[in-house]
């Protein structure tokens, strides 16, 4: 007599025979094996990468284009001359990049509104909480403008010649329109980050940097507009950025998350200020951190080689936390999805994934800088004595960027979850009362120089990863999931 077989998989690896014998239908569960339950790790694992590097890879492209943006304008500088590109530097660096920190670090607070908005299905709010990152970034650009009149003072107050204070002041009160416009940019990149349209981030990046390019040469070469042409060139790619992405934005692109401006931007303001503050504490914390290294580099004896040495290192490092900057922002977006969507344990398996993939990169850079510590400085100088000076901090560096593979990572935790008041006392605590006193004691006392200096900084580093792996191990995911359900009901409310 025949018999009809048919075999369906449980959501648990479970396997369901049914056997159909003489018109009588009967039914085994069998259990997975070991080949089965990998197979479905396996394709867990396939599945949550797909879904971060949607994020991480446009995220990647976004911000290597912006860094670009950057050496482009200096390299334009750097044709007026000595004093020009000194001036142009610093006004980039000390002035716009501590605005830029403390900004960008309070934007973030939307990752962890709008990610766990998206996950939770409430995708009207996520335009509301863009209006008001809009409204306390702006009221933060505003306060912060007497750091831009007020530049000079500062920066002679810092120790650096009358003449160069004098130009990078002058050039950075024409930096105001670049420094407003990261209110509305910022909020706009996230935005679209935690719905999963970061190509559009992308995409509007790499239109900018052709913008860039073509007003670089217009304003500058053609022009002859010099520092005042520079300064112009750099609003105009950043505004253009900020239009490209709201009329996207706003022309049909979101139809679920934008519903037009509305006044219920203007409730709720003091829990997102408490949220958005926190954040831009902790994350500006980070952004200074290595700032004060080169600070402190630029008073030790033999200053000039150590600080040559040191830009080599930093600019290697800067080129390749990009992708732990990315990993930060899919890790973030990643994690707010899940808790907002009251999946505690996916956004455990989140930050599993990206930790894993974010170190396995690390690793990879760490054994190629270990490999190529004699050689990889070759690119920048051709002084024997610049080139000894990086060999030398070369190990630093591989430590540095392994670090970097994974405390970024724990940083996007962070934001997702909206811890950022508690890691903003970590960052208080390892940074500035173990990491700086720590290397001015080597540096100084010790005698080890910018070694030294570098060294004790990456304790204070080391420390904090220690701390956020400990918080993140011992973390209550369920609990979190429930705490961005009374998150996104209390802002929500309308006062």
């Amino acid at each position: 007599m025949a018999t009809d077989r048919s075999a369906s998989r449980g959501d648990e690896g479970e396997c369901r025979v049914a056997l159909v014998h003489g018109g009588v239908k009967e039914e085994w569960q069998v259990v997975a094996g070991e080949g089965d339950s990998c197979c479905k790790l396996g394709r867990r694992v396939w599945e949550e990468s797909k879904k971060l590097w949607v994020i991480v890879a446009p995220a990647m492209f976004s911000r290597v284009v912006t860094y670009g943006m950057n050496v482009i304008t200096q390299a334009f500088a750097g044709h007026l001359g000595d004093l020009e590109l000194a001036a142009i530097s610093i006004a980039n660096t000390v002035v716009v990049g501590l605005n830029f920190g403390l900004m960008l670090g309070m934007a973030s607070a939307l990752e962890t509104l709008c990610g766990q908005a998206f996950g939770a299905k409430k995708f009207h709010m996520m335009g509301v909480y863009m209006q008001r990152s809009w409204i306390v970034l702006f009221m933060c650009a505003v306060l912060l403008l007497p750091m831009y009149f007020f530049a000079e003072d500062v920066l002679l107050l810092t120790g650096q010649s009358p003449a160069l204070s004098a130009m990078a002041g002058k050039v950075s009160v024409w930096f105001i329109p670049l420094h407003f416009s990261f209110a509305f940019l910022f909020p706009l990149q996230r935005f679209l980050q935690c719905q999963m349209k970061n190509f559009v981030n992308a995409a509007a990046s790499g239109v900018a940097l052709c913008i860039h390019i073509f007003a670089s040469w217009l304003f500058i070469t053609r022009f002859q507009f010099g520092l005042v042409g520079i300064a112009l060139t750099l609003n105009f790619s950043w505004w253009a950025t900020t239009a490209m992405l709201f009329a996207y934005v706003s022309c049909g692109g979101c139809p679920e998350t934008w519903h037009g401006f509305s006044v219920e931007a203007f409730a709720g303001m003091w829990e997102f200020v408490k949220l958005s503050s926190a954040s831009g504490v902790m994350l500006c914390l980070e952004n200074w951190y290595y700032r004060i290294l080169i600070m402190l580099t630029g008073n030790l004896k033999n200053a000039a080689i150590a600080v040559d040495a040191l830009s080599i290192c930093m600019t290697i490092n800067g080129w390749e936390m990009m992708i732990p900057l990315a990993f930060f922002a899919g890790t973030g977006v990643r994690v707010a999805n899940e808790l907002g969507a009251g999946n505690g344990k996916g956004a455990r398996f989140a930050t599993i994934v990206s930790s894993a993939t974010s170190l396995v990169i690390g690793l990879f850079f760490w054994v190629l800088i270990m490999g190529l510590h004699d050689k990889f400085a070759l690119i920048f100088t051709s002084s024997s004595v610049v080139l000894d000076a990086v060999d030398n901090l070369s190990v630093l560096l591989a430590f540095t960027i392994l670090l970097n593979s994974i405390q970024p990572v724990l940083s996007g935790v962070a934001v997702g979850s909206g811890w950022q008041s508690m890691v903003a006392y970590v960052n208080i605590g390892c940074y500035y009362l173990i990491g700086i006193p720590m290397g001015i004691l080597l540096g100084w006392l010790f005698n080890l120089g910018v070694l030294g200096i570098w060294a004790g900084m990456i304790g204070g580093t080391a420390v904090q990863t220690l701390i956020l792996v400990i918080i993140t191990v011992r973390c209550d995911w369920e609990k979190e999931a429930m705490i961005a359900s009374t998150r996104m009901d209390k802002l929500s409310e309308v006062r």
